[in-house]
């Protein structure tokens, strides 16, 4: 028995399902996740249930700095924590999150187009304001 036999015997297969190949070019023969086979539950039945995958949704700089905003009204107490569905605030880690936002619009000035800018300059100033409404409160 050769080692090549012995290793379909196992029924371990490595596949590659990067999006970009190693020169950085985008490959076309991946094949789509969609078609595969959905996994058999296991016998453990106890376990809580897994949520749904998310949607492939597009990445881009816009969703990207929306998904950072969401994050820090989340801490801030404006909406329910996604993962948990609880309200909570926490002010030091809604400040970092504004933070990291101003330094993304420093480091980004002149290479976003106008609408990513403004996203950006109006997601920063609302959550600027929210966050001191939120320490006034605490007063």
């Amino acid at each position: 028995m050769t080692t090549e036999d012995a290793n379909e015997k196992r029924g371990f297969k490595v596949q590659d399902h990067r999006r970009f190949s190693e020169s950085g070019e985008a490959r076309d023969d991946r094949p789509d996740p969609h078609d595969a086979a959905p996994a058999q539950p296991s016998g453990d039945q106890t376990r809580e249930p897994a949520q749904a995958p998310a949607p492939d949704l597009e990445i881009n700089f816009s969703t990207f700095v929306i998904s950072l905003s969401t994050q820090a009204l989340a801490h801030l107490g404006e909406i329910p924590d996604p993962i948990h569905n609880t309200v909570a605030k926490d002010l030091a880690a809604a400040r970092e999150m504004i933070d990291i936002l101003g330094m993304l619009r420093e480091k980004t000035k002149g290479n976003l187009d106008r609408s990513e800018q403004a996203l950006l300059d109006n997601i920063l100033y609302d959550l600027r304001m929210r966050f001191v409404q939120s320490t006034q409160m605490r007063r």
